[in-house]
């Protein structure tokens, strides 16, 4: 799989680390995909029961009632190994690590599992280059 593939045959991302605060690059990059005709489910443990752009924030992954294509990340990157746990769980097709976020050994976890990674890369930059 590429990068174009996937953003072209994915239709759910779940958001995890998303902000509530309109200024925070993970509200605005979501935002923007929301836009691009994406579901947009937001994971953040936090203000999970609130919404974010209309959508039910949930607390872990393993909430999702449905389908995700795409775990995109926007946490520290000591967080990612319980993440891609997580997206194994749940038979997510793709795992997307924001800029800034790398962990090689969870990465090799994940594509071990059979998912898709991308790493250290802003989705809606890549998403932008479609056009």
């Amino acid at each position: 799989m590429t990068i174009p593939d996937l953003l072209k045959t994915a239709k759910t991302i779940a958001v995890v680390g998303i902000s509530p605060k309109r200024l925070r690059p993970s509200f605005g990059v979501s935002q923007y995909m929301q836009e691009q005709g994406y579901r947009i489910i937001p994971v953040n443990p936090g203000v999970a029961g609130t919404e974010i752009l209309g959508e039910k924030v949930y607390a872990r992954l393993e909430d999702i009632p449905e389908k995700v294509d795409i775990v995109d990340v926007f946490r520290q990157s000591d967080a990612v190994p319980e993440i891609v746990e997580s997206a194994i769980r749940i038979g997510a097709k793709a795992l997307w690590l924001q800029e800034g976020v790398v962990h090689e050994e969870a990465a090799k976890r994940a594509e071990a599992a059979g998912i898709f990674v991308v790493m250290d890369i802003c989705i809606l930059k890549e998403h932008h280059k479609l056009k």
